[in-house]
């Protein structure tokens, strides 16, 4: 017992010695319990003692999910700025307006101030909202739509010293896998699962699926609709699998010929969202398929688009305004509880319109 009393006093007091010097300073990420671990050759469990006698004295605190950090909460809150940042990838579009008025209601009823900007999925621009919301420093949370995130993110650094600072970091339709952050979503691999459920449930065995490579939300969904085949014993087959970007999305017309080769055979086709549902539905016509007749089409979303189209597309709907308060008010409590678990995925039920036929006998 006294050895390894010894030995997590040889760590406290070293931590102790680098804050007395300054060479570890307030708000400054500790080690991780691994890393000193290795360094002291001690074991995690010694370690943890270590920090527990440093954090009861008030000298470093732990954040779930983020690591340990120089100094408490409680000897140094932030000033309440009442002020939240927003970043959303598009301000246009049928989803976004909703979502972001139900964001900022919530928050305006709380008393804060929002300050919207939007990326337009592009990296770049991410970088320019980041380092300007870090040199103001006038914000108590933000909340992100996260961009490209299927991707390796540039800009993680600015995410980090958000986090740093103390200021709250929540995630709204999808975040960055590398940042341990809340994120509030629709929960995509179940929505998915249930749409392919319901092909399958009305006699559908080939079906090929639309995917987006660019945004998290495509690989949650290519994942949801693979569980959903592999469960009813039906192989994956790429290629019936059409993976697109952004610029695609916007343009199905310009990868004509990719678009009708992963539909060949297939008798119904799963969709990453409306826009690219309602704009397959319009390539098809004008090549002269019928639909549901020659291909059944499922989608994400239940927006204005799914009904414009012709036929009516069954489709996951996405609780626009809902989804919006539910983030305001996790950031909300983020702010007063930073040790809350502000994660919630929606699973709503699946719209049946027009665009599903059975087939194969299926009562």
């Amino acid at each position: 017992m006294r050895q390894r009393e010894a030995k997590y006093i040889t760590l406290v007091n070293w931590i102790k010695e680098k804050i007395a010097t300054r060479e570890l300073r307030p708000g400054e990420k500790l080690y991780s319990e691994n890393e000193l671990s290795r360094m002291f050759n001690l074991s995690r469990q010694t370690v943890r003692h270590a920090i527990g006698v440093l954090e009861e004295e008030g000298l470093v605190e732990r954040v779930r999910g983020s690591g340990t950090y120089v100094g408490s909460r409680k000897g140094n809150i932030r000033k309440r700025m009442m002020n939240i940042a927003v970043i959303s990838t598009y301000v246009d579009g049928y989803i976004f307006p909703t979502t972001l008025q139900g964001i900022v209601q919530t928050l305006s009823g709380a008393g804060y101030m929002t300050q919207i900007a939007f990326t337009n999925n592009r990296v770049d621009s991410e970088r320019r909202i980041l380092e300007g919301i870090l040199e103001k420093d006038n914000v108590d949370g933000v909340i992100v739509e996260a961009t490209k995130s299927a991707l390796p993110n540039p800009n993680l650094e600015y995410y980090l010293e958000i986090q740093r600072r103390q200021i709250a970091l929540l995630f709204f339709n999808c975040g960055y896998p590398e940042l341990k952050a809340p994120v509030v979503a629709l929960d995509d691999v179940k929505v998915a699962e249930d749409a392919v459920n319901y092909l399958l449930s009305q006699g559908h065995r080939k079906i090929a699926g639309i995917f987006k490579a660019d945004d998290g939300q495509g690989k949650l969904r290519y994942a949801g609709y693979v569980e959903a085949l592999l469960k009813e014993g039906i192989g994956v087959d790429d290629r019936k699998i059409l993976w697109i970007d952004t610029e695609d999305q916007k343009a199905l017309r310009n990868i004509k010929n990719s678009v009708l080769r992963r539909l060949t055979d297939c008798t119904a086709v799963f969709c990453y969202n409306d826009e690219v549902a309602f704009g397959l539905l319009e390539l098809l016509h004008k090549e002269g398929f019928r639909v549901p007749g020659q291909l059944s089409v499922v989608s994400i979303d239940g927006s204005e688009l799914s009904m414009l189209a012709e036929p009516h597309i069954t489709s996951v709907p996405y609780p626009m305004e809902e989804l919006g308060r539910k983030t305001a008010e996790n950031m909300l409590r983020l702010i007063e509880e930073p040790d809350f678990d502000g994660r919630y995925l929606f699973r709503p039920e699946l719209l049946v319109r027009d665009s599903v036929r059975k087939i194969g006998g299926i009562s």
